[in-house]
């Protein structure tokens, strides 16, 4: 008996809270630890997002910050389907269907001609390789698909990195997905920097796919909107983890240039390791989103791109979004303090901004962790000058 209302008693610990395995955790949590922040010892670390639509709706599409997974397909532990090992970096360690469940909302994914087919692969010199080859693309597509549909909320954006050249073959790809249906057409896309329509105005549309594609030359043939003519960037790999500066990526205008509304910043070195992850996305992160925020002239990231998204030493990535998301919606230090409706700045006390759980269509997602290999486990005009300093200083602050 003393056994079984143990089992019922309900999970509390929290962010930062010493655990032993993931039912000792919160709702969004799970148990990990983080050697190489001299984190050792077992603790509840977040998995899962707010999003920040849920809280205060109905802004513009370029007001908010999402979070978006580095090769999201490439993931430890996925079997081969060539029949080869593979021989390649990972970059995730989770489905791509458990990335959005968690709060993903941004895909980047690397679209190779292969086998007679459009694979997703992560290879070199534009070509793929059966020991770099991960699935056809159209598995993924139609996980973003069952998405979608059971989220009828819910926008997702997908980055290609476009390797396919045979005629037409990406646009039949996301016909055959069952994915036109939601797909945001060029022709009202923003252009020379203007705002993008509200999140209500895009759902009610049903215009919840963006997807943007490295070829130029997609966008008069299949449709697909050419990245850098909307979106600035900064350069991803080592030169985007140096807080020292952040340069644009070469392909993207200046990141203070005002000819897109919308900004990507990548976050993750060029050699992908698993263990450091936790650190660079608790520690380098918090940094690195202060000086690219300066360099683009005061522009929050609306597109964060990590590694590794669930690693860090308790709130990592996910505190990065909610401080920006807060800071800029409404003038509080986490969007978990925001409250619709009210002036900027007033603010709920939340305790720690880490402990709101976050729902999808009404559905509360413990943020399951689906790891495959054994290691531990990351406004107006005024309101805006007026949040220059304090996004500065809120987002080196130690976690909640």
């Amino acid at each position: 008996l003393h056994v079984a209302l143990l089992l019922l008693v309900p999970c509390s610990c929290q962010v930062g809270d010493s655990c032993s395995a993931a039912r000792d955790c919160g709702v969004g949590l799970y148990c990990g630890d983080c050697a190489a922040a001299g984190r050792t010892r077992p603790s509840c670390i977040r998995d899962l997002a707010i999003q920040p639509t849920t809280i205060v709706k109905g802004l513009p599409f370029n007001r908010y910050s999402w979070l978006v997974t580095h090769n999201s397909f490439s993931i430890v532990g996925e079997p081969s389907r060539t029949g080869v090992e593979r021989v390649t970096f990972y970059n995730q360690e989770d489905t791509v269907t458990n990335q959005l469940r968690n709060g993903v909302r941004g895909l980047m994914l690397d679209m190779y001609d292969f086998g007679g087919d459009v694979w997703l692969c992560h290879s070199l010199q534009g070509q793929c390789y059966n020991f770099t080859a991960f699935e056809p693309a159209i598995d993924t597509l139609k996980e973003v698909e069952a998405f979608l549909s059971e989220n009828p909320t819910e926008i997702v954006t997908i980055f290609i990195e476009d390797y396919v050249h045979a005629p037409m073959r990406l646009s039949k790809l996301f016909t055959a997905a069952d994915l036109m249906k939601y797909w945001y057409p060029i022709s009202e896309m923003p252009t020379s920097g203007q705002e993008w329509p509200t999140v209500t105005d895009m759902v009610a549309k049903n215009h919840r796919l963006l997807v943007f594609t490295s070829d130029a030359s997609k966008e008069s043939s299949e449709g697909i909107a050419y990245q850098w003519s909307y979106l600035l960037e900064n350069e991803s790999g080592d030169p985007g983890i140096d807080p020292s500066a952040c340069p644009n990526r070469k392909e993207s205008q200046p990141l203070n240039s005002r000819s897109a509304s919308l900004f990507m910043q990548n976050y993750f070195p060029t050699i992908p390791v698993e263990s450091e992850a936790c650190k660079e996305n608790s520690v380098g992160l918090p940094q690195m989103v202060q000086t690219c925020y300066a360099a683009a002239g005061n522009r929050i990231p609306n597109f964060i791109a990590v590694n590794f998204y669930m690693r860090s030493d308790g709130g990592g990535v996910f505190d990065v979004q909610d401080r920006i998301n807060g800071l800029t919606l409404c003038g509080c230090n986490t969007i978990a303090a925001c409250q619709a409706g009210a002036p900027a700045g007033a603010c709920k006390n939340t305790g720690a901004p880490n402990r709101t759980t976050s729902s999808v269509n009404g559905n509360v997602y413990s943020g399951t962790v689906e790891f495959k290999t054994s290691a531990s486990r990351a406004s107006s005009t005024s309101t805006w000058s007026n949040l220059v300093i304090s996004l500065s200083l809120a987002l080196i602050l130690k976690p909640f």
